[in-house]
């Protein structure tokens, strides 16, 4: 669990344990994840983030919308499918 400047878990448990460690300055180093590649083609790289988020996005939105929502949605793609023949 990474914690940062004024940020505070909400765990009783983990609170002590950050607690202590705040106050005996015992605190791991932050890991430092290395750097990606730096790819050759910027545009390709950054097509490949954006599919990236819109496939995380679309999960996370169907979680959140209701059954009528969903529903107008879907009829909504259907219309724009059928309008373009």
């Amino acid at each position: 669990m990474t914690i940062g400047k004024g940020k505070r878990p909400r765990d009783p448990n983990q609170l002590a344990k950050w607690i202590v460690e705040q106050s005996t300055s015992e605190t791991p180093e932050p890991q430092i994840e290395p750097l990606a590649p730096r790819p050759v083609d910027l545009s390709s790289y950054m097509a490949a983030i954006g599919r990236k988020g819109g496939q995380i996005g679309g999960k996370r939105r169907l979680k959140t919308m209701t059954k009528a929502e969903r529903s107008k949605v879907a009829a909504k793609a259907a219309r724009a499918r059928w309008k373009k023949r």
